[in-house]
């Protein structure tokens, strides 16, 4: 990806900040998403939103699957972008929601995770199965942690993953999650992007254990004050890591990047706040894997044009990928 930041968006952190707060998502409205509410095989649910390029679903249309970051939703820039993009090519597009992030706090004691791929691995197979033999391609973008997810599903299905999906993409993911965690703790990222994490994380986690008493230490996850602690107290043994550093070990994809067998493009801007440069793979480690680096991009933001900008041309370059994956 050939990028150049705005010269009145210096800075990774102006990158990521200003695009999520006023850069303009696509020509038009906002789009106007079917939702769908699937129950689960251990008794929960997720919402699934969609927009349906010829008003039904199936068809040789290609599906563009995307799958959201920490605390994200169909409502986020990057996903509006996409749909953009999407709805422009002619393609259907759906996002799933990770569990507790469709609007309803779900049911099971249990939420999301960085490396929850077999919950990515059972939203891909349904929509395959859902949308017939005869379907057009499936394609599947995940940003942030949705990315690493991604991956991470890409990773254990292995040779499997090309009966299921034609190319994915990873945008923005931390790859390392212990070297991201490290990163958004520290300085100005712990002040601005921590709080405004854990402002939506905690209420949530709250939530749950009213849902479910007992299931972690209430007093702990108040008083926690970085993602290391919630992790510890929350996100770790919900969902059967020992401890934080435990989850980012296992359920980071950068060691696993040599096991997938399907055309993958991983992005990544060298001045993204959250991810550092120096946690990065050098280079591909096999000839699935298609590595961008630009220089600049800041996470997930990509700002392009005059005052206040949009964000189509990071959907722009990873959507072109796609295309032209699915066909090679």
């Amino acid at each position: 990806m050939k990028y150049v930041a705005p010269y009145w968006l210096p800075g990774g952190n102006l990158q990521t900040i200003w695009p999520a707060l006023c850069g303009r998502r696509g020509p038009g409205a906002p789009p106007a998403y079917q939702r769908e509410r699937w129950d689960t095989p251990d008794g929960d649910f997720i919402d699934v939103d969609f927009l349906r390029a010829g008003g039904a679903a199936g068809g040789a249309r290609p599906l563009l699957v995307l799958f959201h970051g920490l605390e994200g939703s169909s409502r986020s820039h990057y996903a509006e972008a996409f749909a953009a993009w999407a709805a422009g090519r002619g393609w259907d597009y759906a996002v799933p929601h990770f569990r507790g992030c469709g609007g309803s706090l779900n049911l099971a004691p249990r939420a999301y995770h960085s490396g929850d791929f077999e919950e990515i691995g059972w939203v891909l197979e349904r929509l395959r199965a859902q949308r017939g033999p005869e379907a057009g391609p499936l394609l599947a973008v995940g940003v942030s942690l949705g990315g690493n997810a991604l991956l991470r599903w890409t990773q254990e299905a292995g040779e499997d993953a090309r009966r299921t999906v034609a190319a994915v993409a990873s945008v923005c993911a931390p790859l390392d999650l212990a070297a991201g965690a490290e990163a958004i703790s520290r300085g100005f990222n712990r002040y601005i992007y921590t709080r405004m994490f854990l402002s939506s994380m905690k209420p949530k986690a709250l939530a749950k254990l009213a849902q479910h008493p007992g299931l972690f230490d209430e007093q702990a996850l108040r008083a926690a004050r970085d993602l290391h602690a919630f992790d510890d107290i929350f996100t770790a043994p919900l969902h059967g890591f020992r401890d934080a550093r435990d989850y980012w070990a296992r359920a980071s994809a950068a060691p696993h990047l040599g096991r997938i067998r399907v055309p993958a493009l991983v992005l990544n801007a060298r001045n993204d706040p959250f991810v550092p440069a120096a946690s990065l793979p050098d280079a591909a480690p096999v000839p699935w894997v298609t590595l961008w680096r630009p220089a600049q991009g800041g996470h997930v933001g990509f700002p392009q044009g005059w005052p206040p900008g949009h964000v189509l041309a990071m959907p722009r370059a990873v959507g072109g990928w796609l295309a032209e994956s699915m066909h090679g």
